[in-house]
């Protein structure tokens, strides 16, 4: 009852552990702030960067090459002159990426305020002079359109896939600048009631750039709470209208793709953003809010860098920006376009579109699906379960051994997931087996010496010292509550014995049953068995409990046979003595038993009963019947597999029982038996056969020929005269072979 006690308090502290852990997960109570999103996004960064190496290997093979950053360096601000370059520069810029073969040109930069017109700076000075400027002041304007960068810069623009960046800004409802073209859905009446994120405001380029572009994407990045970018959105919503990110606009200019599909499923209301498909090419995942979750390659460097200053100058190697998306964007401190990551501390915000670009086109995406939450429960409920169930009936080097594979369950199947692309939380279920590790660890010790004294007590008069000692080392596991098991009993009995009593004194017949008994329970003993009781000359003993033994049936048969061999040899013993011989009959049977302290207040024994107790007693009572000193059943004979040579000795229904069992002697050893004993064995199986198959006279004629081989072996005589009666008086078709035996 106390081992029980032990094990519901250390459950029930479990539960609680896991129901603290699961509110803390899931309500995210604010006495906790916002560390436990802390911890996830830390072990996100961990696993980010642990299979980083793998995943840039496999991606470059797939995807080298596609895409290019053209960085306005520090080099690039000292020969070339302080950002903003003029529109001019920027032109140029752009003409020699064209010319250098760049399939796409992104600009991970801004043009919202125009850039003055040096003729009309000059023109408007004259005019201010007087009249007599007012005629110079008007021959400079007719030149003002040749001096105007931003037209010039449109000019550029034209007829070239070149993706202008903005800014969309989600609580300033300022409006700089224009913005682009929504972009066309297919499905666009989800829009209106979707979870994307909604924008308030933005700083868009100048209408001439904006309508000059190819298409215009924003480059706005939104820092989890800890200011690190994780997750980067493809599209965002703005006065019931979904514009494009910077990277999804380069790719779908790239890919030729001028639509895409939303996948959203309805929750209360609400269509909920699951992926975003480029029609024609791949289905990208979201999460709610029409983030992609960026799976970074690695530090920056990941991706092709070349000089804005060496493209000016045309001097980037041959087929470096062939068939690229070449992202124009800047490394440079002074220009604060550097980013947190989980990667790298001070990372360039242009390879975080890169990242995405190249992620996408490589189809090599990480979500944290919809269901995930949902998973995330199950799983902490798993682990917690798989913990606070199976501690508290470990001893503290296996609760420290299933903690741990517990953990690497999770650490693995979550890495498995993460390299199949799903992220699911770790942080939390690893905190949650820390704990109960520790928890039952510790109550554990304050229990632990107190149960070994208790268990040495209450065990030792049933089973040999050894398994004691073998039971303190885990005492929460045992203790005498009743429990249902499988387990082999065994009775042995000397036959003859109301006989044997009357030829001897009483002090003779006890100094007998002494040496008898002595050398039995040694080799209970020996074989890891339990002895339930002796009454008179008969012995009962079990296998597979206090401690279980998945070899219990072997066990006991292995004793029976050493116990018959051992009284084979006392029995000579005593002859010489002038004593009178003895011999044992042992049943044994395997089954579902009772097993536990059971009794009355003044009176308990550690017993086993059932129906599997009573057959073994009623095999006991066979073996006189067939002449041999062991029987066992049908169930023993199958757990205990090849380890033993068994004869069938009959189909046989015992008194108190319906149910017909086949009964076996096990005759020795597997390596005991010799060519002689097997050829008899086949022979006899077969002989059997044809008798069960009702083939009377083939039977006869063999059992006779055994008989003859074997005269002292009883059983064959027995088939003889079943034989005979059966040949008189035909049993029938129905008859199934089946002895009926009435004696106990």
């Amino acid at each position: 009852m106390q081992y029980r006690t032990r094990r519901i308090i250390a459950i029930v502290m479990g539960f609680i552990l896991v129901l603290a852990l699961l509110w803390v997960q899931f309500a995210r109570p604010a006495f906790f702030g916002d560390l436990p999103q802390r911890l996830e996004l830390m072990a996100f960064d961990i696993r980010l960067r642990a299979v980083k190496g793998i995943v840039t290997e496999s991606a470059r093979n797939e995807s080298a090459g596609k895409v290019v950053i053209v960085d306005i360096d520090e080099r690039s601000l000292t020969e070339h002159g302080r950002w903003p370059w003029s529109r001019a520069k920027v032109a140029a810029l752009l003409e020699r990426l064209n010319q250098a073969g760049a399939a796409v040109v992104a600009f991970d930069v801004m043009f919202s305020e125009p850039e003055a017109n040096p003729a009309m700076e000059v023109a408007n000075f004259l005019r201010k002079q007087g009249k007599d400027s007012q005629v110079l002041a008007s021959d400079l304007a007719r030149f003002e359109e040749n001096f105007d960068s931003d037209r010039l810069f449109a000019r550029a623009l034209s007829n070239k896939e070149v993706v202008l960046g903005y800014t969309f800004q989600p609580r300033e409802p300022q409006r700089i600048g224009v913005l682009p073209q929504p972009l066309v859905v297919t499905n666009s009446q989800v829009i209106p009631k979707s979870s994307f994120v909604a924008m308030r405001g933005y700083t868009a380029n100048l209408p001439v750039l904006a309508h000059a572009a190819m298409g215009c994407g924003f480059f706005s990045l939104i820092p989890d709470l800890d200011g690190v970018v994780r997750r980067a959105p493809l599209v965002a919503r703005y006065n019931g209208q979904l514009y494009s990110s910077l990277a999804l606009e380069a790719l779908r200019h790239f890919l030729l793709v001028d639509s895409l599909t939303l996948h959203t499923s309805r929750i209360n209301g609400l269509e909920t953003a699951e992926a975003i498909e480029l029609d024609g090419f791949a289905s990208i995942p979201t999460d709610a809010d029409g983030q992609m979750i960026v799976p970074y390659l690695g530090p920056q460097g990941s991706f092709p860098y070349v000089s804005a200053s060496d493209v000016l100058a045309g001097s980037v190697p041959p087929g470096t920006l062939e068939g690229a998306i070449a992202l124009v964007g800047t490394t440079a401190p002074g220009l604060f376009d550097l980013r947190a990551t989980p990667v790298q501390a001070v990372y360039p915000g242009v390879e975080i579109h890169a990242n995405l670009i190249d992620a996408i086109l490589s189809k090599r995406f990480l979500v944290r699906p919809a269901w995930a939450q949902g998973a995330d429960f199950v799983v902490m409920v798993a682990a917690g379960l798989a913990l606070a169930l199976a501690l508290p009936f470990l001893a503290p080097l296996w609760q420290m051994l299933w903690t741990f594979a517990v953990a690497a369950v999770l650490v693995l199947g979550n890495l498995v997931l993460w390299r199949q692309g799903l992220v699911l939380s770790l942080a939390m279920p690893l905190i949650l087996t820390a704990l109960l590790a520790t928890s039952n660890l510790g109550y554990g010790f304050l229990v632990e010496s107190r149960s070994r004294r208790q268990l040495k007590g209450m065990f030792g008069q049933y089973v040999p010292p050894q398994i004691v000692q073998e039971m303190s080392e885990s005492p929460q596991k045992y203790s005498f509550e009743g429990e249902t098991r499988e387990l082999s009993v065994l009775f042995a009995d000397i036959r003859g014995f109301t006989t044997l009593s009357e030829t001897l004194t009483a002090g003779d017949l006890k100094k007998l049953l002494n040496r008898y008994f002595t050398p039995m329970t040694r080799i209970i003993f020996e074989t890891r068995g339990t002895i339930d009781k002796y009454v008179g000359d008969m012995v009962m003993a079990f296998w597979g409990a206090p401690v279980a033994d998945a070899q219990h049936a072997v066990q006991a048969i292995e004793a029976a046979l050493r116990m018959l061999a051992e009284t084979e040899r006392l029995s000579r013993e005593f002859v010489a003595e002038g004593l009178p011989r003895i011999a044992i009959g042992i049943g044994i049977n395997t089954g579902s038993m009772n097993v536990g302290d059971m009794g009355s207040e003044f009176r308990r024994a550690y017993t086993v009963l059932g129906d599997a107790v009573n057959l073994g007693s009623r095999l006991e009572g066979t073996t006189k019947y067939y002449g041999v000193g062991l029987v066992v059943g049908e169930t023993t004979r199958a757990a205990a597999g090849d380890g033993f040579v068994f004869r069938e000795l009959d189909l046989v229904r015992v008194k108190g029982k319906a149910q017909a069992i086949r009964v076996y002697e096990p005759v020795c050893r597997a390596g005991e038996a010799d060519e002689a004993l097997l050829r008899e064995l086949a022979d006899y199986q077969r002989i059997l056969a044809e008798f069960r198959a009702r083939r009377w006279e083939e039977a006869r004629a063999g059992f006779s020929r055994l008989q003859d081989g074997a005269p002292d072996r009883r059983l064959y005589g027995i088939y003889l005269e079943r034989i005979e009666a059966l040949a008189r008086d035909d049993p029938g078709e129905g008859w199934d072979g089946v002895y009926e035996r009435k004696e106990k």
